[in-house]
């Protein structure tokens, strides 16, 4: 694993975070080169369609850890109050199933498990621009985590409203329809289309490689690649080249 000095001249690690959606996505992701890997639970993932049992995932870390890769479970939906015994229940099965970190939205999960809760990172939202970044990481202490490749959310990542707009599922309950990702036509109110049948709000994935650079001297010091419902093709290429 690379290590960099940060303007302390402390010495920081840096990590490749890269996408499982179950165990043999987590083997073509350690195989490949990352230095971590995050995975979802059974329930209150982000990407409900990837989801594992404790077993799993204890599969996954017994394999991970082997060559040195860390294993961050996502608990990284919206939770209601009838579900906080259930989510506590499960971030304490994922612990014992030898995770690394939690990445959570919530904070009440905080209550859940709080006899060994701490935040030591943050995740960035993917729409900032390079001087805030480089602003957030200077005002704080802990690690931070950003997203170089793959999906855009058009809404605010982990706060996008659109998908529940328009229908009974919640990017926000791990269940978003992708809406931006779709297809549409640019009309006026007249009824004249200007364009037809176009990705207008989605229009490509994100690629930050090119920026690595300007990243590590802004102060991140973990890569994020998207995609928990990619296929085993996608980690191996996207982890191999970056």
């Amino acid at each position: 694993q690379m290590c960099i000095r940060d303007r302390n001249n402390a010495l920081k690690s840096v990590e490749l975070l890269a996408p499982a959606k179950d165990f043999q996505s987590a083997v073509a992701a350690v195989d490949y080169g990352a230095d971590a890997v995050y995975i979802g639970g059974a329930k209150f993932g982000a990407r409900y369609a990837a989801g594992n049992s404790a077993g799993e995932i204890a599969r996954v870390v017994e394999y991970a850890h082997r060559y040195g890769v860390r294993v961050h479970a996502t608990l990284n939906t919206l939770i209601y109050d009838d579900e906080l015994e259930a989510a506590g229940r499960q971030a304490r099965e994922l612990i014992a199933a030898g995770v690394d970190e939690l990445i959570v939205q919530d904070m009440a999960l905080r209550m859940c498990i709080r006899d060994r809760c701490g935040f030591a990172r943050v995740i960035l939202e993917r729409a900032l621009s390079l001087g805030e970044i480089r602003d957030i990481c200077a005002a704080t202490a802990a690690e931070v985590e950003c997203f170089v490749h793959g999906a855009i959310c058009v809404g605010y990542s982990g706060r996008c409203f659109l998908s529940r707009s328009v229908s009974d599922r919640s990017g926000n309950r791990g269940a978003c329809s992708q809406p931006c990702r779709l297809t549409y036509d640019l009309t006026d109110g007249r009824g004249r289309t200007y364009i037809a049948g176009k990705h207008l709000l989605s229009v490509r994935d994100l690629n930050l490689s090119a920026h690595i650079g300007e990243l590590l001297d802004a102060g991140v010091t973990s890569f994020k690649i998207e995609g928990r419902l990619k296929d085993v093709g996608y980690i191996k290429n996207i982890v191999a080249y970056y």
